[in-house]
Parts: C-alpha cells; structure tokens; sequence
C-alpha cells in the first residue's frame, strides 16, 4: 500500500519540476477577434484624422499612435503588431473612437454610414485614452 502512495505522490509531483503550466482565466473579458493578417496591410490615412485604415481587410482594423486596433463584436482590441495577438481593452484613444462609421469593413450595430460612431465625443466609458492604450 506504501508503494502505491508513493507512485500517486511522484505522479503529482512529476509535472511540477518538468513541466511549464500556465493556467488563465479571463472572467467577463470577450474573446480576441479571428483577425488574420498573413502580410502587414496597406494602411490609408482617415481624411483629417491621425488614424489609418486597412480598406484591404474584412476587419474593422485601425493603426494609430504604433499601435493597432481592431473593434469586434461590440469591443476593442489593441495589439502591438498586426499580427496580434489582440487584447481586450477598456479605453481606446479618442481619435480611434472618432474614426467615421464610413471607414469601418463592419458598421457597429445599428449606425448609419455616416459621421462618427456614438461613442465619438459622447463620454460613455471610451476615448478618455489621451492617445494611449489602457488594460
């Protein structure tokens, strides 16, 4: 009996000095978009904006200030490259949230193509970035 404990302890124990666990749990964080760029997109500069899109992309895929953006499913998400990977962020810069409806592959809810979206200027919890991204 003595060794069969002993067996289940190493069993328990065994993955602890070989092996690397990572475990996360992200509660009430939405899922990254399935955003895949094989190659850096030609970016177009938004007319009177410092904010570029990809008009290339099915996405709705900004770059601003060396950092991407990319509004999925009611959300943001910010990356460092183009290639992700994509985090769930809180507050986008104000001239991202400002970029026209116009310009977005997936026009956000019910919005019409015009003008800015909503959340452009309004104070709802977005765009109090100040030109940086913040988890």
């Amino acid at each position: 009996m003595r060794r069969g404990l002993v067996i289940v302890a190493l069993a328990f124990a065994a993955p602890a000095f070989g092996v690397d666990v990572h475990i996360g749990v992200n509660v009430g964080v939405p899922p990254p978009p399935p955003i895949v760029v094989e190659a850096p997109p030609q970016l177009v500069i938004v007319p009177g904006s410092p904010v570029y899109y990809a008009p290339s992309l099915p996405y709705n895929f900004f770059y601003y200030d060396g950092a991407y953006y990319a509004f999925h499913d009611g959300h943001w998400f910010f990356a460092g490259s183009a290639h992700g990977p994509w985090t769930y962020v809180r507050r986008v810069p104000r001239p991202v949230l400002a970029v026209p409806v116009r310009y977005y592959r997936v026009p956000p809810g019910h919005v019409k193509k015009h003008g800015p979206p909503p959340w452009a200027g309004h104070g709802h919890g977005h765009g109090h970035g100040h030109g940086k991204h913040e988890d």
